[in-house]
């Protein structure tokens, strides 16, 4: 089978003839997937894998091989290898491209040609008997598990790769209180495999054995399947929408002026938690849930269209029935608060918790300064801006007016240490 040439970082192409580090996916059970590997294996010169693979293919009598511990030195040996005219080979499971460590070879600068197997993803949707063309895939594995868990409270199907301690059971914990159903595939093409429908509640209460993955799915909603193909992107209809894209009551809403610049300062995006405190008809929370963040909408009316315009927009926003701050107590930690209502009491509280980013407008002039104060106190950077729209209205006989809207202030506090953070 042909396999394309594929050019090292900032080279422009590579001869046919150049001696290219071979990358071969193994499949679930261990064993090498592609019919092109057994070739690459037999004229090699070097194999590198974890030792569960290189005990698993035939290994050329007298050809070096580095088991995978730390990357470093295995990168040494390879580009020693390419530089030497050495045939080599990498093995690893399922895809090597897909989270995988095509991408250190590829920033190491080594020419590379990737014969893959089925990712474990793809092994997790088939076991399952799901399709997953609209689902976003993260990683949990040797990172910070929080942007995992908030993709899986944001969107309807995530598949997540685990790694001890940010797994099944920390997944299921952090995902109580969503509609949620979770896959746990364990131990993939081998004889433990086990395929593991379940709550999050139940998850959080189970002992799981690596490896596995997680696929976290919103029940009844296609899985993913957006209209623009597009899990996690931009909203096509974009977002600072008119009040009349909303359900709300006696004009009780953030206007679309006002929501630009708040939707722009909390900084939504997938793997970012949201709180929406006092949130009234939820705009706020369903832009910033249109950006792809997970959001909770902290309201105390049980009859606000919140779950209405969160459904009319075809976002998943958990929605939390009760008074700030005591409301706020036993949510999980957010990344960004916007405060539409509450007081400087619930300001206290929001800035108690530390998040990255506080927006809260403000109608009352008397409020702004305890609000500016309070925020700068709690350690926050503060900005702030009086927004006064004025917008068109027609006039009788065809001609035109301002009409000016009420005027808000919008506060925007932010830690110091979150500055360079992207």
């Amino acid at each position: 089978m042909e396999v394309a040439d594929v050019a090292p970082a900032g080279a422009t192409s590579v001869p046919s003839a150049a001696v290219r580090v071979t990358v071969g996916g193994m499949d679930a059970a261990g064993r090498p997937a592609h019919p092109a590997l057994a070739e690459a294996l037999a004229g090699a010169g070097l194999v590198v894998g974890a030792a569960r693979h290189l005990a698993a293919v035939p290994v050329p009598a007298g050809c070096a091989t580095v088991v995978l511990g730390p990357v470093a030195p295995a990168l040494d040996r390879l580009a020693a290898a390419v530089a030497a005219g050495v045939p080599a080979v990498v093995l690893a499971s399922g895809d090597p491209g897909f989270f995988g460590i095509v991408r250190r070879l590829r920033a190491a600068g080594l020419p590379v040609r990737v014969l893959p197997a089925v990712s474990s993803v793809a092994a997790a949707f088939a076991r399952a008997g799901l399709p997953w063309e609209g689902a976003a895939v993260v990683s949990a594995h040797g990172r910070d598990l929080r942007p995992a868990l908030n993709a899986c409270r944001a969107l309807p199907a995530v598949a997540v790769l685990t790694a001890p301690g940010a797994g099944a059971a920390e997944l299921g914990a952090g995902l109580v209180g969503w509609s949620r159903q979770l896959v746990v595939a364990e131990h993939l093409g081998t004889p433990d495999e086990r395929v593991t429908w379940t709550t999050p509640g139940q998850a959080a209460a189970t002992a799981w054995p690596d490896p596995h993955v997680v696929l976290s799915l919103a029940p009844d909603t296609g899985w993913g399947i957006r209209a623009d193909n597009q899990p996690a992107a931009a909203p096509a209809a974009g977002w600072a929408l008119p009040e009349s894209a909303y359900a709300h009551r006696d004009s009780m809403i953030t206007k679309a002026e006002v929501r630009a610049l708040a939707v722009a300062r909390l900084r939504p995006r997938l793997g970012r938690l949201i709180w929406d405190v006092g949130a009234g008809s939820g705009s706020v929370g369903v832009e910033c849930a249109l950006l792809g963040a997970a959001v909770i909408a902290v309201e105390r009316d049980p009859d606000a269209p919140i779950r209405v315009n969160a459904a009319r927009h075809g976002v998943d926003v958990r929605v939390v029935t009760g008074v700030a701050p005591a409301a706020l107590a036993e949510l999980p930690e957010p990344d960004a608060v916007f405060v539409g209502g509450g007081g400087v009491e619930v300001l206290a509280a929001v800035a108690d918790r530390r998040p990255a980013r506080v927006v809260a407008t403000l109608a009352a002039l008397d409020r702004v300064a305890p609000a500016v104060h309070l925020l700068r106190e709690a350690g926050y950077a503060v900005e702030g801006s009086q927004l006064a729209a004025a917008r068109l209205a027609d006039l009788p006989g065809g001609s035109l007016r301002l009409a000016a809207t009420n005027p808000v202030v919008v506060l925007t506090g932010e830690l110091p240490s979150t500055w360079e953070k992207p």
